[in-house]
């Protein structure tokens, strides 16, 4: 059997378990230790152990467990509920202003967290109803959600560019900097769409009525004392990184900490927060850890099987396609894949046989991960099994039908889109601030 049937079948297999509702991480963990002693014999268990020593020696997977803690002692001790309320109070004379004011809510959760999850949580249960209260058309407010949520894997500390960084081999933070300004491009790209939207249809987000603006000056800054605590942290974390003073592991460190002391200066740390905050920090950081391990697994037979330079030859010598053709494929790839998949699984799929092909086709990886995760953010909008889709449905009010999600990201996925061909081909959108810290 030659190679390139051997990775045909391997990847075929992948999916079939994929398909048959097989955890990720033990479908392709499973293939690839499967993989490697059918080719390789006894030898082949020493790739799966030097995969797992590998993960295990890598300094900034310390990351992942700390962000993660960061975001859920956010969630769970309510902070946010202080920030929408500075939003709302602010915004709310603008039209469409509260639409506005979550999608600034859900930058800066986004910059807190690093998951797409947290935000989607926040802002289905703390900005819906609010929205909807206030008679803010239910298609729109239901796609601005859904869209100002997807933010968390792009901007920095994103959970996702540090599996990509793990999984390509690439600096973290060169790739939390790579995402800081496509992520505030595409929050920016939200606000200009949503402004001139209520603009020319008023009745889709009117301002809030003059009764409900009257509110004294003193109680708007008492809301913007509050509502600033959650950008103290992000600075503490983020901007001392940026600044050189604490590297990436130790901004990790900073900002879990300063999350817990915010919590417990507002008087909500209690057991149960810490209860609740440390379970979910355990499973999704469990949960990584396999599936990384899984996906090296699995990469190191792909490789040894030369699988990489036989797509590459497929591509370029029997299809004659130029590289940007090539990642423009890979860009719909992704976004078919993600009508199915979460973006962990999305990625640990198919990097063994994209990031490689990237190299050799020229591109930068720092770059491409952007790429990467701004294409994940569309994918989890995309009907018809969209993953931000079903999380919004189990999370919406019972007005809210399925039909009404699916409309609603469309307007939203065409500015992202935007954004994407943005992003390629303009690069140093992507490459400055990295390129800039990195050089000085």
């Amino acid at each position: 059997m030659s190679y390139e049937l051997i990775a045909l079948l391997m990847f075929a297999t992948m999916m079939l378990m994929l398909m048959t509702g097989q955890r990720v991480f033990g479908a392709i963990g499973f293939v690839g230790a499967f993989a490697a002693l059918w080719l390789w014999g006894d030898g082949g268990s020493v790739m799966a152990f030097s995969a797992a020593i590998k993960l295990m020696k890598w300094y900034p997977l310390l990351t992942l467990p700390m962000f993660i803690y960061m975001g859920y002692i956010m969630s769970e001790s309510r902070i946010a509920d202080d920030l929408y309320e500075m939003f709302h109070v602010w915004m709310g004379p603008v039209h469409g202003g509260l639409a506005i004011g979550t999608i600034g809510l859900m930058v800066v959760i986004s910059a807190m967290n690093g998951l797409s999850v947290a935000g989607m949580a926040i802002g289905a249960t703390i900005a819906l109803p609010e929205l909807l209260r206030r008679g803010y058309d239910k298609v729109m407010v239901t796609g601005v959600i859904q869209a100002g949520s997807s933010l968390g894997i792009l901007v920095p500390p994103s959970v996702v560019l540090v599996l990509y960084g793990m999984i390509a081999r690439q600096p973290v933070g060169q790739l939390w900097l790579a995402g800081a300004i496509p992520g505030l491009l595409m929050a920016g790209l939200f606000v200009v769409y949503i402004a001139m939207r209520c603009r020319l249809q008023p009745h889709l987000g009117r301002p809030l009525s003059k009764e409900e603006r009257n509110v004294t000056w003193g109680e708007r800054f008492r809301l913007l004392r509050a509502g600033i605590l959650p950008l103290v942290i992000f600075f503490s974390m983020t901007g001392l990184f940026v600044m050189g003073i604490t590297s990436l592991v130790e901004s990790s460190a900073v900002g879990a900490t300063t999350a817990t002391l915010a919590a417990l200066v507002k008087g909500r740390l209690n057991r149960k927060v810490m209860e609740a905050t440390l379970r979910k920090t355990l499973e999704v950081t469990c949960m990584f850890m396999w599936i990384i391990l899984a996906a090296l697994c699995f990469g190191a037979v792909f490789d040894g099987l030369g699988a990489v330079k036989a797509i590459e030859g497929f591509f370029v010598a029997e299809l004659g396609l130029g590289p940007w053709e090539i990642l423009i494929l890979m860009q719909i790839s992704y976004i078919v894949m993600g009508m199915f998949l979460d973006d962990t699984a999305m990625l640990v799929i198919v990097a063994p046989l994209y990031i490689p092909l990237v190299g050799e086709l020229g591109f930068d990886l720092i770059w491409y991960g952007v790429l990467y995760t701004i294409t994940c953010q569309i994918a989890y909008m995309t009907p018809p099994f969209g993953y931000n889709l079903f999380l919004m449905r189990a999370m919406a009010p019972p007005e809210i039908t399925l039909g009404d999600i699916y409309r609603s990201i469309i307007p939203f996925v065409m500015v992202m889109t935007l954004g994407l061909a943005l992003i390629m081909a303009f690069p140093q959108l992507a490459l400055w601030l990295p390129e800039w810290h990195y050089g000085k």
